[in-house]
């Protein structure tokens, strides 16, 4: 079984987990406008968990931060 890191989420998993539509996971990656990476397969695209969480991470403001 494979670490939990490292497993594929579909366009719509991930676009749950960040609480944005499918279709905004698809204009941030034509327009790059954030760096979420992402693995193509044929046609299909998937995000791994550790990059959804990176993301996040990146996106965090801390209260300091915010003063």
């Amino acid at each position: 079984m494979a670490h939990e890191a490292d497993r594929l989420l579909t366009e719509v998993e991930a676009a749950e987990l960040l609480s944005i539509r499918r279709q905004t996971l698809s204009v941030w990656r034509c327009t790059k406008r954030y760096p979420l990476d992402y693995v193509k397969i044929g046609r299909s695209v998937r995000y791994k968990m550790s990059a959804i969480n990176k993301f996040l991470e990146r996106r965090t403001v801390t209260y300091a931060e915010a003063a």
